[in-house]
């Protein structure tokens, strides 16, 4: 399953959790499956921002912002 899959996968599940779904299941990367509940949502939200930090590394934080002038 490549990154973008998981990613389609995990805001799926993440979207099933908001509008009611109990608990929502999602493998990741290594094969390993993960049950998430409506409490575990947030831990969802950090699995989806590492997987969109994986797919476009120029846009992850890196450090503290930059003025430019």
């Amino acid at each position: 399953m490549t990154i973008q899959e998981q990613l389609i996968e995990a805001r799926a599940a993440y979207h099933d959790l908001m509008t009611g779904g109990a608990v929502v299941e999602v493998t990741d990367q290594n094969g390993e499956r993960m049950k998430y509940k409506p409490a575990d949502a947030a831990k969802l939200s950090v699995y989806i921002t590492r997987l969109e930090s994986q797919l476009n590394p120029s846009t992850s934080s890196t450090g503290p912002m930059r003025f430019w002038f």
